[in-house]
């Protein structure tokens, strides 16, 4: 068996963004989408969201992809929640989705950021681009574009990292 660490912070929403993971709803789709994460051997280490979408972080095993891993985590939870009885509202999922892979060190910021995407919304802390689901509205990224459209903004970056609040990341090694 081979030695994997994969990490993903992944984010999709409901059908439309419909309201639908109200309290009630939410506890059966966040253990419907565990149980069948855990039943496709991947790790689950935080899963939260808001009303009309949900983030996952996991480790996702080599052996499948995570364009499968996330189709069948979304497919059975949908379909046991609205076999269950539990609400008369059918449940269903946006096709896309968002994928982000990460390292190890940073697990503990995406779980907490996961954790607390309540907060975040009602505080408007989110960062953004761990919260896109689809790549509408993303312009292609060609080789043939210009450097500049690469550059990054310093100050937004670290904003972004801010809501980790992981400093280490701006210490000045380079006495610059």
């Amino acid at each position: 068996m081979p030695y994997w660490q994969l990490f993903y912070h992944l984010v999709w929403s409901t059908k439309n963004r419909q309201p639908l993971l109200i309290p009630t709803v939410e506890s059966h789709i966040y253990g419907h989408l565990a149980s069948k994460a855990v039943g496709l051997r991947g790790v689950v280490y935080a899963i939260g969201g808001v009303e009309d979408h949900v983030h996952m972080v996991v480790s996702v095993p080599p052996a499948i992809s995570v364009a499968k891993f996330v189709g069948q985590v979304k497919g059975v939870a949908s379909t046991k929640f609205n076999k269950s009885g539990v609400s008369d509202v059918r449940f269903e999922w946006q096709d896309e989705y968002g994928a982000f892979s990460f390292d190890a060190k940073r697990l503990p910021n995406y779980i907490a950021y996961v954790e607390q995407q309540k907060k975040h919304h009602k505080e408007g802390t989110t960062i953004p681009i761990l919260e896109r689901a689809s790549s509408e509205n993303v312009g292609p990224r060609l080789v043939r574009e210009g450097a500049s459209s690469y550059a990054l903004d310093m100050d937004v970056w670290r904003a972004e990292l801010m809501v980790f609040g992981d400093e280490s990341q701006f210490t000045d090694t380079a006495g610059a």
